[in-house]
């Protein structure tokens, strides 16, 4: 398992890694956020590749006060269990420290709710969760 920045030539492959592993509402939502937080710091967005193949992505971003967010993450289903969640939000927490960021928070909606335990597996507490999703700006786009 290797977890890597993201590079142009995944794009691709990590936009059918989104639709095979979030619903399709959840998908068309996050493919625009995933070109927003691409063009203002690509540096926050994590893939894992297991045997070259690409098995998940975090999508990560820095905004409101200088506070970072873990806005969302896909596994394929093959590769579900195996750590890579985990993996990926470790790596996206050392570029979130990097920054200096005030804090981590992760925004929770219907879509990410599956994902809670994962994060509270890694420490994640109820101040670290917030309803604030709508107000980050590669959701406006703002």
């Amino acid at each position: 398992m290797l977890v890597r920045s993201f590079q142009l030539s995944d794009y691709a492959e990590v936009t059918l890694l989104m639709e095979h592993s979030l619903c399709e509402s959840c998908y068309h939502e996050v493919r625009e956020a995933f070109a927003r937080q691409l063009s203002l710091d690509s540096g926050l967005v994590l893939v894992t590749e297991i045997d070259e193949k690409l098995a998940g992505v975090v999508i990560g971003t820095i905004d409101n006060n200088n506070e970072g967010y873990c806005y969302r993450i896909a596994v394929h289903p093959q590769y579900r269990r195996q750590g890579i969640g985990s993996a990926m939000v470790h790596l996206l927490q050392d570029r979130f420290q990097q920054r200096k960021v005030n804090r981590i928070l992760v925004p929770i909606d219907t879509h990410n709710e599956k994902a809670l335990p994962l994060y509270e597996s890694l420490g994640y507490n109820i101040q670290n969760f917030t309803k604030a999703l709508d107000k980050l700006k590669i959701v406006t786009g703002a």
